[in-house]
């Protein structure tokens, strides 16, 4: 009979050790596999010369090659090539200019759509909305356009879209690093992001009220960071499956954030940043997630709409609507998740509107689920972006 201080003993070091696979796994999937320490060679006898053959590695020993924010819903299909949008797609980097005395810094590559379709009048005179799309981690920008099918609904509504791309060098996975201390307050890629915003912004006719920022997972994460240090850019906000602002600052810490939130730290990181900037205006917001989300958890949605409401100061009588959207059948033409729909109402104007997708992983809702990280099911994630920037504008 096991006494029960010994079997305690034995659970408590089970779970230990469950705890440390799990980090491990984890850990290798945001930086690759730590290489392991060399072995000590045997010395060599004098008498005979003895050949060691290199033992085979077991084929269930290969790592995953898995992405930290972003992880496939199965094995994309064969893509069905479709003709591209007839607008230009331009590829170019932004620079900054060195500080005296101090070498040239990195330099940040990223794509630019332009539509086709001639402006209307009101474009003319003001210029192109533009919507900055931050793609995942093992996303390129490219990507990223084709999954959530962006320039097609663009052209029809006459946007422009930068697609700023994390470079190879400072990420190995391309992840834009939202868990980073110096870049919560506005430094490292921020610095950059703001800068090719700026270029573009200059370089073309773009209507300087009507600059939107989103992205998917460490990119929303990064989208959300951009903003928060920029306010007055921006005239709304859009995150799809992004994990709560202001924790994480390491590895473990990151990961942890991605499961279980930051409950601790949700209003503390956004009291900081109003302290930073007294005169933080309002900022519009649309959030979407997938209930079965197992990579970034749904409690990060919850916790953002706790920094959504309290960064915008919403008043205590804030209208709030909700209404249950129905889906469609799983293997029909048109295949649609069920979702959930919260809209936080000002007087006449929706800053906050909450999507919560059922039965959606952790990928682009309504995508082309021939690449990675997207789902061919309904609602289309694009669209509501879209449709929510609409109605918005910077004063």
């Amino acid at each position: 009979m096991v006494k029960p201080a010994t079997k305690w003993l034995r659970g408590l070091l089970r779970a230990g050790k469950a705890q440390q696979r799990t980090a491990t796994k984890l850990a290798k999937v945001l930086f690759g596999p730590v290489p392991a320490k060399p072995k000590a060679q045997p010395r060599r006898k004098t008498a005979a010369k003895t050949v060691v053959k290199p033992r085979a590695r077991p084929a269930g020993d290969a790592l995953p090659s898995l992405a930290p924010f972003a992880t496939p819903l199965s094995p994309p299909r064969a893509r069905k090539r479709t003709a591209p949008p007839p607008g230009k797609w331009l590829a170019a980097h932004y620079a900054p200019l060195p500080e005296l005395g101090q070498l040239p810094g990195r330099r940040l590559p990223y794509f630019l759509y332009l539509p086709d379709k001639a402006p209307s009048a009101a474009m003319r005179s003001r210029g192109r909305p533009l919507l900055v799309m931050l793609h995942g981690c093992e996303q390129s920008a490219t990507q990223f356009a084709e999954g959530t099918r962006m320039n097609r609904l663009a052209e029809r509504k006459g946007y422009a879209v930068l697609y700023p791309q994390q470079s190879l060098r400072s990420h190995a996975r391309r992840c834009w690093k939202w868990y980073d201390k110096l870049t919560q307050d506005g430094g490292g890629d921020v610095r950059l992001i703001v800068g090719a915003i700026e270029q573009v912004a200059a370089r073309y006719a773009i209507d300087r009220a009507r600059i939107y920022i989103c992205g998917i997972s460490a990119g929303a994460g990064m989208a959300h960071i951009v903003a928060l240090n920029h306010p007055h850019l921006f005239a709304a906000l859009g995150l799809h499956s992004g994990p709560v602002f202001g924790a994480g600052h390491n590895l473990i810490g990151a990961l942890q954030v991605m499961q279980h939130g930051a409950a601790a730290r949700a209003d503390a990181a956004i009291d900081e940043v109003l302290a930073r900037q007294p005169a933080f205006p309002r900022l519009p917001a649309i959030l979407l997630q997938g209930q079965a989300d197992k990579v970034v958890r749904p409690i990060n949605q919850t916790q953002l709409v706790r920094q959504c409401v309290r960064v915008n100061r919403l008043p205590a009588d804030t209208v709030v609507t909700a209404q249950r959207l129905p889906g469609g059948a799983a293997g029909g033409r048109n295949p649609a998740h069920a979702y959930a729909l919260h809209d936080y109402q000002v007087g006449k104007q929706v800053l906050l509107r909450v999507a919560q997708v059922e039965h959606l992983e952790h990928a682009w809702s309504g995508g082309d689920a021939s690449l990675p990280f997207n789902d061919k099911a309904k609602p289309d994630a694009s669209k509501m972006l879209l449709d929510f920037f609409a109605s918005h504008r910077r004063a």
